[in-house]
């Protein structure tokens, strides 16, 4: 098996662990048995504890100074409006519809990187970003009597991931994956806090049933981010990256099966030309990397 098939296996098993990861969390509270925000602090402290020991089994350290430097708290805070607005997209809006917003973050970074970065961005790729956007728009359809509230929740998720992703390009080269790790699920639990002191009533415990659920949450959620590391360190990026979209994949195949979600046309014609827009971008970037490399 090459690297590009084995960094391929590896973001296909990501993508399948995030996927069930984000069904699980909204079987937990889509039942009424937890929170939002009550499950997500408990998804982020059991997946911090998960990735804690993890991160001692490969004797990294838990803490690092890196954690407040300038780049990585600007990185944090993306990673807090996503989680936040993630998980209520999460505990309120189809999952189908979630999944297929959440993936244009591709493009949005893209779009950052020419504004924040400077990169250059050709008029293919350009075109390919307006080709995702109106996918979205498709999706959340803008209108007063078509748009459903509550998938700007999943729009803003996007966004704060995309930013989050954005600011991961300039994180400082000394901080370890690992680290990362820690850091986002200590974000996660943060996030929870968050949306806990917004909800109405005082907090409760999680049912029995909606406990084992976010514990699943965790697992899915620390195999998926583990598979992603692996997956972005093996093969070329430009190969290995489009399989992030097999997240949706997995995504409506549970939203129909669990939850009894039947996309209609409008969101599926909005989903692939997301994908499509985003696959053409990736394959028009490693394309324009191999000119660049000197022979």
């Amino acid at each position: 098996m090459t690297d590009n098939q084995r960094g391929s296996f590896w973001m296909v098993l990501s993508m399948l662990g995030f996927g069930i990861e984000d069904a699980f969390f909204k079987a937990a509270t889509a039942t009424g048995g937890v929170s939002a925000g009550m499950g997500t602090i408990q998804f982020g402290l059991l997946a911090l504890i998960l990735y804690a020991g993890y991160a001692r089994a490969k004797n990294v350290p838990l803490w690092s100074p890196e954690y407040l430097k300038r780049n990585l708290l600007i990185r944090t805070g993306f990673e807090v409006t996503g989680r936040v607005f993630f998980a209520l997209a999460l505990a309120y809006t189809p999952l189908s519809t979630t999944s297929a917003i959440l993936q244009a973050a591709p493009l949005v970074v893209m779009l950052g990187a020419a504004v924040v970065l400077g990169e250059r961005i050709g008029p293919l790729r350009w075109a390919a970003m307006a080709v995702g956007l109106l996918g979205v728009l498709l999706i959340i359809r803008p209108t007063p009597s078509g748009m459903e509230a509550n998938a700007i929740f999943a729009l803003l998720g996007m966004l704060g991931f995309a930013g989050r992703d954005l600011a991961t390009r300039t994180a400082p080269p000394g901080t370890h994956a690992a680290q990362l790790g820690i850091l986002g699920f200590a974000v996660v639990t943060f996030a929870g806090v968050l949306i806990l002191a917004f909800e109405a009533g005082p907090p409760t415990l999680p049912t029995p049933q909606a406990g084992l659920l976010i514990c699943g949450t965790a697992i899915a959620g620390v195999a998926g981010y583990t598979a992603l590391t692996k997956a972005m360190r093996t093969g070329d990026v430009g190969v290995v990256a489009p399989f992030r979209y097999f997240r949706l994949i997995v995504a409506l195949i549970l939203a129909v099966t669990l939850f009894d979600e039947r996309p209609d046309t409008m969101t599926l014609i909005g989903a692939g030309l997301i994908v499509a827009a985003g696959v053409f971008s990736l394959w028009r970037e490693q394309g324009l990397a191999r000119r660049r490399v000197p022979r």
